[in-house]
């Protein structure tokens, strides 16, 4: 008997808990006299005009002083007091929602809002970048576009007129390689390719060599009338005659709203123009030089919307059809494909950016805006490079080696090595600073005095890991490698604050006080340590990685 009694009350108390978090999570929202970081996951926020204040709850209103500093109205229970959970979420950055199953509602709590990714097995380097293959880097905010002229984002990270950045690049391009191992083969259709396949377009247009022609010199139109559906990754061989003010335009509709835009491709060194329904994208066009696009339709879409401040909107994929594609002005055109993936060409426009833009002194990619340093640090001047740009963009290289065999691709992730003997004080040349004048680490951010960041310092050594696997061209990777790996494991601890991580030593460098990681960073922290852990068996890197996921789960340090 005694045992049912104690259940029993047991329940009642976490059915009062239950009620009061539900009914009260309004309370105090907006007394605290502090701001945090944005979150991913909101508070849960109760009502009060549905569901009533304390009275018939047995709940009485009591005022609760935090630190002596403020106060926020509470509930209370006999001996039991219930804050707000909107309170508890700022003050103590934990996140939780109200979740129903089977007509229950439950209340989830959880302290942290990212996920761990576990690896299956050793890392492989011609496989999947760690978790890329969830990434979708045009989709960001501080993506402006793709680029019709490179087939890669254009960052706004920075500068709002728009850059290239290795960093972003590295990861469209890696992104799309682990897509394409993961995802089932794209569907497919050849809409045009001069010979095998032709479609009725209306027009002036010839056929000649495999090729379609076409000129509008007289002011006509050549149209293609379409009704074509959930496919919307175009690609393209195309050769404007930029003189003839030449263009290739898609005309989507929203088949629920009826509503028109025009995406056109033309020749222009503009990244991207928009106004009103149509949205403009600019490409490289020379007299006998083709092109090859490959366009997601709905993210250039997407991206004009963005780019005219349209209040934002996730577009549905279910929602569009293409209506019809125009042809103005002249030109060729060739092998003209819609698909639901086109992951390949993407990675290796990527690809092709690096070998492109690889400075031919330092091999190194620089970076082409300022970056402000936090207080105590100087700025970046223009030209700096990134320890984690040169890791990714090796990454990169070494795969497209791998699928292609163009040693092209070897010679320049060879190349991106030298950054790496070169001090990071020399802007533009080096990336490698020295912990105390002695630990060798690999700047993302080669600020002075040095920062240390954590993760992309990690990234590097994965870039140099993915370049030394490819054999004894590759032995000054490994050198670089196995001397990252050193000054990681004598240093590593020093990013545990016993209830996360930090994401940088600037409290160290500068003293200030401590830069301490966000959640979604101290999760890829994690991320990383586990992949290295598949590679190298120190127990510090497994051991720390599994008490930093802890850490997520609301797990500290002990006290003294």
């Amino acid at each position: 008997m005694r045992v049912n009694l104690k259940v029993a009350i047991l329940c009642v108390c976490v059915g009062l808990t239950l009620i009061t978090v539900s009914v009260w999570t309004r309370c105090g929202g907006e007394l605290s006299p502090f701001s945090r970081r944005h979150t991913k996951q909101q508070p849960i926020h109760g009502d009060e005009g549905e569901r009533g204040g304390s009275e018939g709850t047995g709940l009485e209103e009591i005022d609760c002083q935090i630190n002596g500093d403020y106060s926020i109205p509470c509930r209370r229970e006999g001996d039991e007091v219930y804050l707000p959970f909107s309170f508890i979420h700022k003050y103590f950055e934990v996140y939780g929602k109200l979740a129903s199953y089977d007509g229950y509602e439950r209340f989830e709590w959880s302290h942290s809002y990212s996920k761990v990714y576990y690896p299956k097995g050793k890392y492989d380097p011609r496989g999947v970048f760690l978790y890329f293959e969830n990434y979708n880097v045009e989709l960001r905010e501080r993506v402006k576009c793709i680029s019709a002229a490179e087939g890669v984002p254009v960052s706004i990270q920075w500068q709002v007129q728009g850059y290239y950045y290795p960093t972003q690049i590295a990861q469209f391009g890696l992104a799309h390689y682990s897509k394409n191992l993961t995802e089932p083969e794209p569907r497919s259709r050849v809409l045009e390719d001069g010979s095998g396949v032709t479609s009725d377009w209306q027009g002036r247009i010839l056929r000649q060599d495999g090729r379609l022609v076409f000129n509008t010199s007289d002011g006509s139109q050549i149209l293609l009338k379409s009704d074509y559906v959930l496919d919307f990754i175009m690609s393209v061989d195309l050769m404007l005659r930029p003189g003839d003010n030449s263009s290739m335009t898609f005309v989507l509709q929203n088949r629920e709203k009826k509503e028109i835009w025009f995406l056109h491709y033309v020749c222009s060194s503009v990244h991207i123009y928009a106004k009103d329904h149509d949205i403009y994208h600019g490409m490289n066009c020379e007299d006998g030089v083709w092109a090859s696009l490959t366009r997601d339709l709905i993210v250039d879409l997407q991206k004009g919307l963005s780019f005219q401040e349209i209040p934002k909107r996730k577009l549905s994929r279910s929602k569009f059809k293409i209506a019809s594609i125009l042809l103005e002005g002249s030109g060729w055109l060739d092998n003209l494909t819609l698909s639901s993936s086109q992951h390949l060409p993407q990675f290796f426009a990527a690809a092709r950016w690096f070998v492109k833009h690889q400075d031919p002194d330092t091999g190194g990619w620089p970076i082409s805006v300022k970056r402000r340093g936090t207080q105590g640090m100087k700025d970046l001047q223009p030209g700096w490079l990134s320890a984690m740009g040169q890791g990714h963009g090796i990454s990169v290289l070494s795969r497209a080696y791998y699928l292609s065999g163009d040693s092209t691709y070897l010679e320049a992730a060879l190349k991106a090595l030298g950054p790496f003997h070169v001090d990071s004080r020399r802007t533009g040349a080096g990336v490698t600073a020295h912990f105390l004048g002695h630990l060798p680490w690999y700047e993302e951010y080669p600020t002075q005095p040095p920062s240390f960041v954590l993760n992309g310092f990690v990234y590097s050594l994965i870039g140099l890991y993915d370049l030394l696997t490819l054999g004894p061209p590759a032995r000054d990777a490994s050198m670089l490698f196995h001397q990252g790996m050193a000054s990681l494991k004598k240093l590593l601890l020093l990013f545990d604050t016993g209830s996360g991580s930090n994401y940088d030593l600037r409290h160290f460098s500068i003293g200030c006080a401590p830069n301490i990681a966000r959640w979604d960073y101290h999760a890829t922290h994690v991320n990383q340590l586990l992949l290295l852990a598949t590679i190298d068996p120190d127990p510090i890197l497994s051991n720390t990685a599994h008490r930093w996921a802890r850490y997520m789960m609301g797990k500290r340090a002990p006290h003294n």
